[in-house]
């Protein structure tokens, strides 16, 4: 090797080092907030020396953030009643990026839309949930069963197999014998995947991915369900977005359900995924009571949202999930 390849070789190694030492100075601030880095660490080329400068400032972070836990017990027990409030902790949910469609109580824009959108006859109690739920041609034995299963939670639904029949065809003889909703439940690789809710007459079309599908015999301590009307509850669908989505689940369910079967239904919207739960009541004295679990169990995940009846080919859509487009950030939510 020459001189001039050696010298080129110990000049990169020992900036590498020089980087190193100078991460190792971290300087901590008197009150002990931030720890302030004079290099940044992908600045370092040697992968392994990058990890190990990691490593050390994420356990002197740690140290510090120790250090001002204790720092902030000890005041509190030293002012007593007087102490600050116990800080919230930090998670994705309450640091949610500022979404500029979300849904105020009072807004007049919105209470005008709501009173003319394609829900509208049902929350004026001018029509009665009717559902037509029917799969993908030659469904396997697990969608069947789920199909079987979420037709039990939903009443009024009736079941169709369609046998390779077009929805487009379907859709015309639905509003004919008075239908309200189609569900169309999608399967891959023996298991159900998707779900496709068509409101009629008029839309809006939803499509749904379907994941952590549990029947109700996977479900420990479950049990079946009565032919009481179940309660409905709708957590967290806050945007416009969400609110639309929500008024299209709370539309399968018809308006007075029976207390009496003690039986609840949960749509629950958490960073985008919305958790279906179907549970009941149960009074174990005058103060106490607890939940059992009917099934099924899954989960869903807004793809798109399209105006009108299904539509492939020429149909408009309101909102379509495009992931490299949309996912820029995890605080970020549509629903």
């Amino acid at each position: 090797m020459d001189d001039d390849q050696q010298s080129i070789c110990s000049a990169g190694v020992f900036s590498d080092i020089a980087s190193i030492s100078e991460l190792e100075n971290v300087v901590t601030s008197k009150d002990g907030e931030n720890l302030q880095i004079s290099q940044n660490i992908s600045r370092i080329r040697n992968k392994q020396k990058r990890a190990v400068a990691y490593i050390k400032l994420r356990k002197e972070q740690r140290k510090e953030r120790i250090k001002l836990r204790r720092q902030r017990q000890k005041m509190r027990e030293e002012l007593g009643k007087d102490a600050p409030p116990i800080l919230p902790p930090k998670t994705i949910d309450n640091r949610r990026e500022k979404e500029d469609t979300i849904v105020q109580k009072e807004d007049r824009e919105v209470l005008l839309d709501i009173e003319s959108d394609e829900m509208a006859p049902y929350f004026q109690r001018k029509q009665c949930p009717k559902i037509l739920l029917t799969t993908s041609d030659r469904p396997r034995s697990r969608t069947t069963r789920f199909l079987k299963q979420l037709g039990e939670v939903l009443p009024n639904s009736f079941i169709f197999y369609r046998r390779a029949l077009d929805i487009k065809k379907i859709i015309p003889q639905c509003i004919a014998k008075g239908y309200t909703d189609i569900a169309v439940i999608n399967e891959d690789r023996k298991n159900p995947n998707g779900i496709l809710l068509c409101h009629l007459p008029d839309g809006p079309t939803a499509h749904f991915k379907v994941s952590n599908v549990r029947l109700r015999k996977e479900i420990k301590h479950s049990t079946t369900p009565s032919e009481h009307q179940p309660e409905v509850i709708l957590n967290n669908f806050g945007t416009r977005l969400g609110h639309s989505v929500g008024r299209m689940l709370a539309a399968l369910f018809p308006h007075d359900p029976e207390f009496k079967g003690r039986q609840v239904v949960t749509f629950h919207n958490q960073r985008d995924f919305i958790f279906f739960r179907h549970h009941r009541y149960i009074f174990r004295n005058e103060k106490r009571v607890g939940l059992q679990e009917i099934g099924p169990r899954f989960t869903l995940k807004l793809r798109s949202l399209q105006k009108g009846t299904f539509d492939s080919k020429f149909g408009e859509y309101e909102w379509i999930h495009k992931r490299h487009e949309m996912d820029t950030s995890r605080r970020k939510f549509h629903l």
